[in-house]
């Protein structure tokens, strides 16, 4: 039987000629700038990959379930945990929304545990729930270790095995750090406490992961994907080197590391963060020759992402999440905690809970994510990305390396000034629209109203305690915050301001402006009065004067506003607030600010401090 390979017949086609052909499409215009993605991590993102960019990439050769696990730890499937997340100080509200979560679907538990401090505080949080079939993960305690114990003593008391539950603790000496100013018991007491959660667990509970690396908080600082990760790892690095100084072996302390990453909605990057974040740490880990393999698997929990979601067009936060949760999946995460649509702006309730669980639910029962081993595998793009990011991760821990770890870094204040430095560029990037936060900076809805939905932002739950000034503190935010500021201040303002739209001549530009226009001052919540068009300057005054507008918009071509805008200024000066043109004609900017407009709104405009502007002369 002949033997024909598919597409034989079809000659290869060198990159040599793919860009000969592309060059020749641009026709003159720059490549870079047009087909080139640079990242704000600072890498460039070519328009395509071939087989040959994938040459030197070592990791490679290893199958999933083999080192260094950029491919994963499963072989034989791509199961998680289903993890809920419950910010309920009650242990009996807490019991009742874990119970719900367990019903239907979730297998993994987060729980506050503030308020657990007696062994009947920890039996009416654990009430019904089979522990040895569901992850216990405990947040916010003060006393991680004491809690573990009640907790053993719990299992004991109901007949389980303390040695086959699994679970976590969110111990976290940099997170309190950077969010108190201080270290809980001092640096010295933390890694002490460190060392006294490590060897209980090894003794009491092997399974649980008892020392988290939290680097959601860089994320929803407003970090990079490569500070996140870099800064992340030089963290878990310090603890390994640092409670093995102390006496612990390396393989109990790495193992007992579980990496909590935020996920934002870089779809593809996501997917490769995850990926590099297992091939760096088999690298860490590797230096310290660990006595067993268990301390090359690093856990890794995703929890989606809370700076990307927005109080305004909330069901958006759905589409946002499950692209988030989606990239959590097919990189193999751990487990993957969902955050409720709605928890920028209310208390989760069963609704939000819901409706989180089940978009894992439905990544895994109708998409079959869990049932594929490392579906990015052999991606030229993706695992291109997995390379670039590692790369740049790996720069960012040797910076920290350098600093003498990450507690000198954090006390240098190097951390916090990089990842501030990039929140400064994400939120320039929001203000000018660079970056799109749909119906917030973008598209708003302009029907909507949220003022009286608005009760309080879900808080991070961490231990109450002084804050201190030892360490400069990071602060998480939502990057729709900004936007969502000034909109919130016109509902709750006496009176909206009037938008009205001037528009005149060329049906296509009229309608081009008027539409940006409508964007522009919806995002503060405005009221819009679009016009179909006028056919004099007159006439199109007259009836802004009617209207009661606050503001006025001229919309037309550039050519157009040459014989338009003298005329409405004439009419209009001194009789609105502000006369505004749509674009921004160079040559006769100066000469239109001496008719009369004040403001001219076009595409590099800063939106954000144009309306703060507006805010200020209108509310």
């Amino acid at each position: 039987m002949e033997d024909n390979k598919l597409f034989s017949e079809f000659p290869p086609v060198s990159t040599e000629k793919w860009e000969e052909v592309i060059n020749k499409d641009l026709k003159g215009a720059d490549y870079e700038k047009k087909l080139v993605w640079r990242t704000i991590e600072g890498f460039k993102v070519k328009p395509y990959y071939r087989a040959e960019d994938l040459e030197g990439l070592e990791y490679l050769d290893a199958n999933p379930g083999e080192k260094p696990f950029t491919r994963g730890k499963h072989v034989a499937d791509n199961v998680w945990e289903v993890r809920q997340d419950i910010h309920v100080q009650n242990p009996a509200e807490a019991n009742r929304i874990a119970i719900d979560a367990v019903e239907r679907g979730a297998t993994s538990l987060g729980f506050c545990a503030k308020q657990i401090t007696t062994i009947d505080d920890m039996a009416t949080l654990l009430k019904g729930i089979y522990i040895n079939a569901v992850s216990i993960n405990f947040m916010c305690s003060k006393d991680y270790l004491s809690l573990l114990k009640l907790y053993v003593e719990y299992a004991r008391r109901e007949g389980y095995d303390p040695k086959e539950l699994c679970g976590s603790t969110d111990f976290d000496m940099f997170r309190f750090a950077l969010t108190h100013g201080k270290f809980h018991r001092g640096e010295e007491g933390d890694l002490q406490a460190a060392k006294e959660l490590v060897e209980y667990a090894h003794e009491a509970l092997p399974k649980f992961r008892v020392l988290t690396i939290n680097g959601q908080l860089l994320h929803n600082a407003g970090s990079n994907i490569v500070q996140e990760l870099g800064f992340s790892l030089a963290a878990a690095n310090e603890l390994v080197a640092r409670l093995t100084d102390m006496g612990c072996k390396a393989h109990r302390v790495a193992s007992r590391i579980q990496l909590s990453v935020g996920v934002g909605s870089t779809y593809f990057m996501e997917i490769a963060k995850i990926r590099a974040a297992r091939l760096l740490w088999s690298k860490i880990v590797e230096q310290y020759k660990p006595e067993c393999d268990c301390a090359y698997k690093l856990f890794i929990n995703a929890t989606t992402s809370r700076w990307n979601q927005s109080v305004y067009d909330p069901y958006v936060n759905m589409l946002r999440s499950t692209t988030e949760a989606m990239s959590s999946a097919v990189a193999g995460a751990d487990s993957i905690s969902v955050l409720p649509f709605d928890n920028a702006y209310k208390e989760a309730d069963d609704f939000g809970y819901r409706i989180a669980r089940n978009q894992q639910l439905l990544l895994k029962e109708e998409s079959y994510l869990d049932k594929i081993v490392d579906p990015a595998a052999g991606s030229y793009y993706i695992e291109n990305l997995t390379n670039e990011i590692a790369r740049g991760a790996w720069e960012h821990f040797l910076k920290v390396e350098e600093a003498g770890g990450m507690c000198k870094a954090l006390r240098a204040g190097m951390v916090q000034d990089e990842v501030e430095a990039t929140a400064h560029q994400r939120d320039l990037d929001i203000a000018t629209r660079k970056t799109t936060i749909l119906g917030t900076n973008q598209y708003p809805n302009l029907l909507e109203k949220m003022g009286d939905k608005v009760g309080h932002e879900e808080k991070h739950c961490c231990c109450c305690c002084e804050q201190g000034d030892e360490v400069r503190m990071l602060k998480p935010y939502r990057g729709a915050e900004a936007f969502e500021q000034l909109r919130l201040q016109t509902e709750h303002a006496a009176r909206r301001p009037k938008v009205f739209l001037l528009t005149y001549g060329n049906l296509t530009m009229r309608k081009a402006r008027s539409g940006f226009a409508t964007n522009f001052f919806g995002v503060a919540g405005y009221e819009i009065i679009d016009n179909p068009g006028f056919t004099t300057p007159e006439e199109g005054a007259k009836a802004a004067l009617e209207s009661g507008a606050d503001v006025v918009v001229l919309c037309s071509s550039d050519d157009e506003y040459a014989e338009l805008t003298k005329p409405v200024c004439d009419m209009l000066k001194g009789k609105v607030k502000s006369l505004v043109l749509a674009g921004f004609p160079k040559e006769m900017v100066e000469t239109y600010k001496g008719y009369g407009i004040d403001e001219f709104i076009h595409v590099k405009t800063n939106v954000l401090d144009c309306l703060t502007n507006f805010q200020k002369q209108l509310l």
